[in-house]
Formats: C-alpha cells, structure tokens, sequence
C-alpha cells in the first residue's frame, strides 16, 4: 500500500486527488492510469486492473492511496469546526461516552468521522442516514495526523501502516 497527499495549490480536490492516483499508479505499475468506472452506490474502481484505490479531499489537501486490496481513506482538517450536536446523531453510545469524556471534542468528533467514513468508503455501502452503528475508539491505529489533518485509512483485512 502507497499513500501521498498534496496540497491543492489552486486545484480542486477532485482535479488533486486524480492527478495523485496517477502518480502513484505510474510509480507502482510503471503504466499510465487505466480507465475508472463507479459502482452502483458510487465507489470508484480502475476497470482492467487488479488495483484499489480511494481518494480524499479537504479544503486545503488532497490524499491518495492505493492497494492491492480494497481500500478507503478518509480525511478532515483539524480545523474544520463541527457543531457538538452532531455527535448526538451520528455517534454509537460508546463512541459518544469516549466523544464526551475528550479534551478536544472537536478533534474526537473528526476522529470517528472519518474513521466511519474510512469504513463506508471500504465497503462502498457509502454513508447512509446516520452513521450511529459502528463502535469506534478514539486510540484506532488507522488514524493518523499529517498536514494538518486527520486521516483514516482501512483495509480489507484490518492492517495498520505507518505513514
């Protein structure tokens, strides 16, 4: 697994992310970028290649990883503010519990969302109404800290890399 992030330097994320995923595929494989299609909910996928990839923007970056297996990243500026209500709606009771006793709930708050959003992009379910029925933890090892934010990233088989 490969992962990068970049700022967005004028560009839009969607414009960032893409020109990532091709720089990583030609580091990789040495080849051009293959054709991209969606699945039915949404999740991109390279057509004739036995890659994975997922894409995140924020604001300001842009990040990028690819897989050999089924892969999804998500990614929130630290200093993007979310409304404390929110947690009351998209947190399980556990996750709340950890969300409440936290210094920082701001940064809980975009803890586990983009731990659920890591999950859903995974599976490609996509999020669906609120996301209340996961069981995160603040400690998970797949999210980390870089450029100002914070990024989840999820495999298949649960693996955790430094990056």
């Amino acid at each position: 697994m490969i992962f990068r992030g970049c700022e967005l330097a004028g560009r839009t994320g969607h414009e960032a992310g893409r020109q990532l995923l091709a720089e990583l595929f030609r580091e990789v494989t040495g080849e051009e970028l293959p054709p991209i299609a969606a699945a039915d909910r949404g999740k991109p996928f390279f057509v004739d290649s036995p890659w994975h990839f997922s894409i995140s923007h924020t604001k300001n970056h842009a990040f990028c990883v690819l897989s050999e297996t089924p892969v999804g990243l998500d990614a929130e500026e630290l200093t993007r503010q979310v409304s404390p209500k929110l947690a009351e709606k998209v947190l399980s009771a556990g996750e709340y519990a950890q969300w409440q006793a936290s210094a920082d709930k701001n940064r809980a708050l975009l803890t586990f969302w983009v731990l659920k959003e890591a999950a859903a992009k995974l599976t490609g379910e996509g999020l669906q109404g609120y996301p209340d029925g996961t069981d995160f933890s603040l400690d998970d090892p797949r999210v980390f800290e870089t450029a100002g934010c914070v990024v989840a990233i999820f495999t298949e088989k649960g693996e955790t890399h430094a990056f």
